[in-house]
């Protein structure tokens, strides 16, 4: 378990604004994996969600990070309902982060708790320390991904998952 100190000598409203903004710490994302559809009926094709947006804080400026989450998996035998990887994904947004190591970490829960034939992940954000100051550079977005299984290793699925997450 993951956890945070809040500085007591902060007004209320900031110790408040702190807590829900970085409630990330307390719990693990890969729960809302574990409660799934075991009957998938024969299907044997990409599940792609995408679009997921989210708001989280890089840990180096502790700026705003806004971007969205585009997540597939190629299931064996059980599926997940489509508003467990969204929560998924705002749960390993909330904490200070870096995008690289969020977009492994989804793949990685997806990957341990749902045991599916392959998982995509890829994330394009705005980060707040490139807009605001260093660079200045507005409207740069940082894309990265995390592929596994055959959604790696087979390019028709790979295409499949990048033209139906595009």
């Amino acid at each position: 378990m993951r956890t945070a100190k809040v500085c007591s000598t902060r007004p209320p409203a900031v110790a408040r604004s702190e807590k829900e903004l970085f409630d990330g710490y307390e719990g693990d994302p890969r729960v809302y994996l574990e409660r799934t559809f075991e009957e998938v009926g024969g299907y044997d094709h990409l599940v792609a969600l995408k679009d997921i947006r989210f708001v989280g804080f890089c840990e180096h400026h502790m700026l705003p990070v806004v971007g969205v989450v585009h997540v597939g998996y190629l299931p064996t035998d059980r599926l997940v309902g489509i508003a467990r990887l969204a929560r998924v994904v705002r749960d390993y947004a909330k904490p200070l982060q870096i995008q690289e190591k969020m977009t492994a970490e989804i793949a990685t829960a997806i990957e341990k708790v749902l045991h599916p034939a392959g998982v995509g992940v890829v994330i394009e954000a705005g980060h707040s320390c490139m807009t605001l100051r260093g660079t200045n550079s507005p409207g740069a977005k940082l894309t990265t991904a995390s592929l596994r299984g055959v959604v790696r290793d087979d390019p028709r699925t790979r295409e499949e998952f990048l033209r139906l997450t595009r």
